[in-house]
């Protein structure tokens, strides 16, 4: 059923704990996991969060790091390092990998209409190719 998963990893408290649910759907569908992280430039309208990958060493460490944890599970992971905006990065790669799930952690920006907005993970639902799953 879900032959191939894009999981977007940030530097969040919430993409560490997406992690397990991850490795169980992984698991569970014997898929395919596609790890991706997403280069971006900080605004200049804002001071930078800590989540914000700004550096493609971050990315890279976050990337190598993220694989070791699933080769501990016996889960092979691929890596993929793109530039970018979060959202419209992560459905251009489900799209070009051919995608069956986008699992994701939420970070809860969503309670009003200007988070809603602005949330990488509402605009990810609305723009994906695929189904997204995401983990509260």
């Amino acid at each position: 059923m879900f032959k191939t998963i894009l999981f977007p990893i940030d530097q969040s408290r919430e993409a560490r704990e997406a992690v397990e649910v991850v490795a169980n759907v992984v698991n569970q569908y014997n898929s395919r996991l596609i790890l991706l992280s997403v280069l971006e430039s900080p605004s200049t309208e804002e001071p930078p969060s800590a989540e914000v990958m700004a550096s493609p060493e971050a990315v890279a460490k976050l990337l190598q790091t993220a694989q070791s944890l699933f080769n501990q599970q016996g889960i092979q992971a691929e890596v993929i390092e793109r530039e970018g905006k979060p959202a419209f990065t992560i459905c251009d790669v489900a799209d070009e990998i051919g995608a069956n799930l986008i699992i994701m952690g939420c970070r809860g920006l969503g309670l009003t209409e200007e988070g809603a907005s602005e949330s990488v993970t509402n605009r990810v639902i609305n723009l994906s190719p695929c189904p997204v799953l995401i983990v509260p």
